[in-house]
C-alpha cells in the first residue's frame, strides 16, 4: 500500500441562477470595500454595471485581460490594483480573466472573488500560466485559490456553442491529468472521474439543448469538479505542451487544450492503464480506448480537433517538441522526440489518437 498526500481547497462557493447578485455580500464578507474587478475588454459594459450595481463595494475595473495573460498586461492589472487601493479582487469571464486576477494576487495578497463566464476550471486552481518573453511559464500559489466562487448559470447561458465546448475540454483536461500526474491520489481521482463524467453529459446535453439552464448549471458544477484535483495532483505533459504551442504561438487558450487531449492521453496510455481505465468509464466507454472514446465524443460535439485549424504552423512542430524536452516535465511515459512528434503530428491533422 502506497501513502499519498491530498491537498483539500479552501474557499466558499455560491452557486444558482442570479447568483451573481449577491457579489456585494461576498465582498463584504471578506471584510472588503474597495474590489478591482478584472475582466476581458469585451466584458468591460458587464463589469462596469456591477461597479455601478454594487456602489461602495466595488472601487474601478481593469478590462485589458488577454489570453495567455501575457506579463505586460498582469503589470497593468498590478498597477491599476495599486492606484485603486485594491482589498480584493473580483474576476468576471473566463480564463482570461481569472489569470489575471491570479497573477495579481500572486504579489499582492488580496483574496479573489471569481465569477466565471466560461467552462474552463480555473477558479478551481492554484496555479497560472504567465507569458513571458514569449514562453508561458507556470507559477503556483495558495494566493492565487479564489477565496470565493460564485457560479450563475445565467451568466454562461448566452455563450456561443463553440467557446462554451471548448472550454468544457480545457476543464476536462485538469480532470485528466489528475489520474496520472505526479502527486495523483485517490481523493483527487474520485474527483477527477466525477468532473470529467458530468462534463461530458453536460456538454452533451447543450449540444442537444443550448438553451437548457440546467444544463449550463450542470457544466459549471462539471468545472468546479474538475479543476479541483490538479491543485494537490498537479499537471503533466497535456499541460506541459498547451503552454508550449498555445503560448509561443499565440494559439487561443481552450481550443488548444481540446485539440492536444485524445493525443495527450494517447502518449501516456500503456504507462497509466489504471488511469486510462477510469478515464474510458467516466466517459460512458468502460472497456474501450480512453484517447478514442475521448476523440469520439468531440467528434459527436463538434470540439476543436485540429492544431492548422487554430494556426499552429507544421513548421513549428519541430521546435514545440524541443521547447518541452528543454524544460521537461514529470509524466508517466518519459518524454522523448519521437513520441512528442507523432502526439504534435497527429494534434496538427486532427486525426484519430494513435
Amino acid at each position: 500500500m502506497e501513502g499519498f498526500i491530498h491537498t483539500g481547497l479552501p474557499g466558499r462557493v455560491v452557486f444558482g441562477p442570479g447568483a451573481v447578485g449577491s457579489l456585494g455580500d461576498e465582498i463584504g464578507r471578506l471584510g472588503a470595500a474597495r474590489a478591482l474587478i478584472c475582466s476581458t475588454p469585451g466584458r468591460r459594459d458587464a463589469a462596469e454595471a456591477l461597479v455601478a450595481q454594487f456602489p461602495g463595494r466595488i472601487r474601478a475595473v481593469c478590462a485589458e485581460a488577454r489570453t495567455h495573460v501575457p506579463a505586460d498586461v498582469v503589470a497593468v492589472g498590478r498597477a491599476a490594483a495599486r492606484d485603486a487601493e485594491a482589498d480584493s479582487l473580483v474576476a468576471y469571464g473566463g480564463g482570461s480573466a481569472i489569470g489575471l486576477a491570479k497573477m495579481i494576487a500572486h504579489t499582492t495578497e488580496v483574496p479573489i472573488i471569481a465569477v466565471p463566464t466560461t467552462f474552463s476550471g480555473s477558479e478551481s486552481t492554484d496555479m497560472e500560466g504567465m507569458l513571458e518573453d514569449g514562453v508561458k511559464r507556470l507559477h503556483q500559489s495558495a494566493r492565487m485559490l479564489p477565496a470565493t466562487v460564485i457560479y450563475d448559470p445565467e451568466l454562461v447561458r448566452a455563450l456561443p456553442p463553440a467557446v462554451a465546448i471548448a472550454s468544457g475540454f480545457n476543464a476536462i483536461a485538469h480532470a485528466v491529468e489528475a489520474f496520472y500526474s505526479p502527486g495523483a491520489n485517490p481523493f483527487a481521482s474520485l474527483l477527477a472521474e466525477e468532473g470529467l463524467r458530468t462534463m461530458a453529459l453536460a456538454l452533451e446535453r447543450l449540444t442537444a439543448e443550448p438553451r437548457s439552464l440546467d444544463g449550463w448549471g450542470l457544466g459549471l458544477r462539471a468545472a468546479w469538479l474538475c479543476g479541483q484535483p490538479i491543485v494537490s495532483a498537479g499537471i503533466a505533459l497535456h499541460h506541459k505542451a498547451a503552454h508550449v504551442v498555445g503560448g509561443s504561438w499565440g494559439l487561443p487558450h481552450a481550443e488548444t487544450h481540446s485539440a492536444l487531449l485524445p493525443h495527450s492521453i494517447a502518449y501516456n496510455a500503456a504507462a497509466a492503464p489504471a488511469a486510462m481505465v477510469r478515464i474510458g468509464r467516466a466517459l460512458g466507454a468502460a472497456g474501450s480506448d480512453a484517447a478514442s472514446a475521448m476523440y469520439d465524443l468531440m467528434r459527436r460535439i463538434e470540439a476543436p480537433l485540429a492544431l492548422q485549424d487554430l494556426g499552429f504552423p507544421e513548421a513549428g512542430i519541430e521546435e514545440a517538441v524541443a521547447m518541452i524536452l528543454a524544460a521537461p516535465c514529470a509524466n508517466p511515459r518519459p518524454l522523448s522526440a519521437g513520441p512528442l512528434r507523432v502526439m504534435l503530428t497527429n494534434a496538427w491533422r486532427g486525426s484519430a489518437p494513435v
